[in-house]
């Protein structure tokens, strides 16, 4: 979020920010829809430590030259009172097609979100493992819950991004596809039918990117401590080593249905990591910690195999501390409004 640091309301800055851009952060620093929301994406990195350290480097110099515009960032995944009708689409082709296309649902839009991008080799492997994390999306949505606020109200939801982004078409839980052959054939069938330009107009929660050659993980709501963002990036790639692994063993994927997944997804949005979710193994709701303890130690050798073990172990503060959403409602207890909060979310953001 660009924000101007006296009222910490959005400021439509974009343009002001990317035209002091060094060169060598030319393609690190972007726009997104609005033109309130900055973008920072690193290069591919070899493990989660250099992706972690390419970021922090990236909040740093991205927030020196805000400040340099008396403007200062913030990460979490709403505003908490911003209104979506002040803001300004950004004036590039593709967004400003979005924006005319799909008119008021983009327009409402003001969210923001964090992506984690897998290196697969093969594209039957990338759909497998897209399929198998596929089960994974409400409690990893839980983990990263961080958006409890919209229009200047409690919604009493932890995620109240998730049913902001719902009214997008093609988004959401993705089908279960099984092979490379059925996912290209269903995306060739809706490019023909002009329902879509290509694949990227697809914007699951889980979904191959052949242009990159990864697996991508988007579901998450972004969030305000680097080492949060880290840790769910460790837990990503750790659960996609793991689910190669079943794909080298040739071990057969179990098809959640969608309604399940869905149902489940919801639940994580409501209560967050303070709730049940449904346990597909066990055909019953769990409480959402324990599912992540397991899954923590699952995960473990995986992610010692990686070097990413330390970054997955602070998915433990997030259990014993709270999300991001239950720190923002602690916040305005402690501050009183929300403007507080958001002074408050300023800091924590910086690195």
């Amino acid at each position: 979020m660009i924000l101007d640091p006296e009222d910490f309301q959005l400021s439509q800055a974009i343009e002001t920010i990317l035209g002091d851009v060094p060169d060598d952060l030319e393609g690190f620093v972007k726009p997104e829809l609005m033109q309130a929301v900055l973008e920072i994406a690193t290069t591919p990195c070899p493990d989660v430590p250099a992706a972690t350290r390419q970021l922090a480097d990236l909040r740093r110099r991205v927030g020196s030259i805000a400040e340099s515009h008396g403007l200062v960032i913030a990460a979490a995944a709403t505003h908490p009172f911003a209104k979506w009708e002040e803001q300004l689409i950004v004036d590039r082709p593709r967004y400003q097609e979005i924006a005319s296309e799909l008119a008021y649902i983009a327009r409402r839009e003001l969210i923001f979100g964090t992506h984690v991008h897998v290196g697969v080799e093969g594209a039957d492997r990338a759909v497998y493992i897209a399929d198998g994390i596929r089960r994974y999306i409400p409690l990893l949505l839980a983990l990263s819950s961080n958006s409890p606020f919209w229009r200047g109200e409690p919604t009493g939801m932890m995620s109240s991004r998730t049913p902001i982004f719902r009214a997008f078409p093609r988004v959401g839980v993705p089908p279960h596809y099984g092979t490379w052959e059925i996912y290209s054939n269903r995306v060739e069938m809706m490019m023909r039918a002009g329902a879509i330009e290509d694949y990227t107009y697809l914007w699951w929660d889980v979904r191959p990117h052949p242009n990159l050659g990864t697996v991508e993980v988007r579901v998450f709501d972004q969030q305000t401590r680097l080492e949060h963002t880290a840790a769910l990036a460790a837990a990503t790639v750790a659960l996609a080593h793991r689910m190669s692994g079943l794909y080298d063993d040739e071990e057969p994927l179990v098809e959640m249905p969608t309604e399940l997944v869905d149902d489940n997804k919801v639940r994580a949005a409501l209560r967050g990591m303070e709730g049940d979710l449904i346990d597909f193994r066990a055909g019953r709701p769990l409480p959402a910690p324990r599912m992540a303890e397991r899954l923590l130690d699952e995960l473990a050798d995986h992610a010692d195999e990686l070097g990413c073990r330390a970054e997955l172990e602070v998915i433990r503060d997030l259990l014993e501390h709270g999300t991001g959403a239950r720190r923002q409602l602690d916040m305005l207890e402690r501050n009183g409004d929300l403007r507080g909060l958001m002074r408050e979310v300023v800091e924590r953001s910086r690195v």
